[in-house]
């Protein structure tokens, strides 16, 4: 099944109707509470999940799956992003967040000072794709500095065409299009690239909907986007997968094409990273809530290589499983770089 159709999918009993408000601004919630205020407690017969639309097509498809073997269930799945996600989760607004990156030191200190307390799940791989327009013929590959000189702070209002970021590109406009403030896309893509989470130029056209940025990218030659790899293996007949290199000549490798073998094995780098859900300790007192969980987690994995993302190792997904079943709570990257080079298994295993 194709991952945008599910994305779309109209029939679906999982309450996704963001998917209209998401590219409208505010990284509102899928579902108005039945008293209409944003702040409701969750209502106990509901499944209530937001968070990165990054790893919305999974959680939806798991949610179809889950409630077509449980007659009577109700998953609502929205895509606030990561961020809103979090904000939402924190203030207890839903039981599990869909997050595209660990959750922040901010964001735990939030959910500590609410009493609110979870466990980190990761679910899958992704990696972010570099993406331009067919009809772009110089971008054969690009460097993590390049990506840096277009992306960086200091590019907003100068670095406005090609031939800026490489000699002998042409002089023609750059045109950026990326994941919204309050994506873990966009987190995970500025600390990688530009060596600080949020450091970004603003002058870019950014959406929490990466259909926007499939849209943008596909429409315009002189286009640049990003977005999690998912979104190019769908939609790879409008657009150009951009090798990178990652400057490390000790690699030795040169630039990479973003694949399931390529983000799986590490050697796409710095832009392959793990994507988690984070059910709530409390939520998972709720015999649904916990179903719905190690639904996920068992029969829900082969659904991870359906909408296109990539499956944990079976090592990792029962080393995942015992954290759930140990109700092992806080984070993995607390006080640590996601970015390094310490593997999703050894992090498990601490």
């Amino acid at each position: 099944m194709k991952l945008l159709s599910r994305y779309i999918s109209v029939g679906s009993t999982v309450l996704a109707s963001a998917l209209v408000c998401a590219a409208c601004g505010g990284g509102g919630s899928q579902e108005a509470s039945p008293s209409g205020s944003s702040a409701s407690p969750v209502r106990a017969d509901i499944i209530k999940v937001d968070g990165s639309s990054t790893v919305f097509p999974i959680t939806e498809a798991v949610a179809e799956e889950f409630q077509r073997a449980n007659a009577g269930m109700r998953v609502t799945v929205g895509i606030s992003g990561t961020g809103g996600g979090f904000q939402k989760f924190c203030r207890d607004e839903t039981d599990v967040s869909d997050a595209s990156r660990p959750i922040r030191p901010t964001e735990v200190e939030a959910c500590a000072t609410a009493g609110v307390q979870y466990i980190e799940l990761p679910v899958a791989y992704d990696g972010l794709a570099i993406v331009v327009n067919p009809k772009n013929t110089w971008a054969t590959s690009m460097t993590v500095a390049e990506l840096k000189k277009m992306w960086e702070p200091e590019a907003q209002g100068k670095v406005m065409r090609w031939s800026q970021v490489r000699a002998g590109w042409p002089d023609r406009e750059l045109h950026l299009f990326g994941a919204g403030v309050d994506s873990g896309t966009f987190d995970y893509f500025t600390e990688a690239i530009n060596g600080k989470e949020d450091a970004s130029r603003g002058d870019y056209t950014s959406s929490e909907d990466d259909n926007v940025i499939v849209q943008g990218v596909s429409g315009d030659e002189g286009a640049l986007g990003f977005f999690g790899y998912a979104y190019y293996a769908e939609n790879k007949d409008k657009l150009k997968l951009v090798p990178v290199d990652d400057g490390d000549d000790a690699n030795g490798k040169g630039p990479i094409l973003a694949s399931l073998e390529t983000v799986k094995d590490g050697t796409y780098r710095p832009l392959s990273r793990p994507i988690f859900i984070y059910p709530k300790l409390k939520a998972l007192e709720r015999p649904e809530v916990r179903q719905f969980v190690e639904f996920y987690l068992g029969k829900g994995v082969p659904l991870v290589t359906e909408v296109g993302y990539i499956p944990l190792s079976d090592r990792e997904y029962e080393m995942v499983r015992g954290r759930l079943s140990s109700r092992k709570s806080g984070s993995m990257y607390e006080g640590t770089d996601s970015h390094s080079q310490v593997t999703l298994e050894q992090r498990l295993s601490r």
